[in-house]
């Protein structure tokens, strides 16, 4: 018994690290803070950790921690605290480092991009975070939101066609940020 409890202990735990940049990185965008990012984190992992016998053994364990973390964060959305997604002092943050290949990432001006951001109604934020930002299916996003298909596809556009209303935002994503 104990060896058992041991293993999946070790289990979840390397689950963790190697999950760990992604879940904040996913976090923060959903709230804007890395305080409420970190608590975000590790509210979802303290859930997780309860079932991770049933949630270690499923197809795709990542995608249950993704949903899990969505549903926390809606609930605190629901009981209407503020969010921000850029402290007026972001000299404590951690910098992501860019993944290879990530577009939006290598962007000089990511302030501009976090900015209009978190703009965004919550639910159009969401969308868009996990589809362009976390590169998910509509139907995985779907999935993480606990809505229909077509309402991701209709917050997902929401949100785009939002984002691109914004004056200077497009030149900072298709010129890098140069004038």
């Amino acid at each position: 018994m104990g060896d058992r409890k041991q293993a999946r202990d070790e289990e979840f735990q390397h689950f963790v690290v190697g999950r760990w940049p992604r879940l904040m990185r996913t976090a923060f965008l959903l709230t804007g803070e890395q305080h409420a990012a970190e608590d975000l984190v590790q509210t979802t992992l303290e859930q997780v950790f309860v079932a991770w016998r049933r949630v270690g053994s499923a197809d795709e364990p990542e995608a249950y921690v993704r949903r899990v973390m969505i549903n926390a964060h809606s609930r605190r959305h629901r009981r209407r605290l503020k969010e921000f997604l850029a402290p007026k002092d972001d000299s404590g943050l951690t910098r992501e480092l860019a993944d290879s290949g990530d577009r939006m990432a290598q962007a000089d001006d990511r302030g501009a991009l976090l900015k209009a951001l978190a703009e965004l109604p919550p639910r159009q934020r969401e969308a868009v975070v996990l589809r362009y930002w976390e590169d998910l299916s509509e139907t995985q996003a779907a999935e993480a939101m606990g809505c229909s298909v077509g309402s991701v596809k209709s917050n997902a556009a929401k949100g785009i066609a939002k984002l691109r209303a914004i004056p200077g935002l497009a030149e900072l994503v298709t010129n890098g940020g140069r004038k």
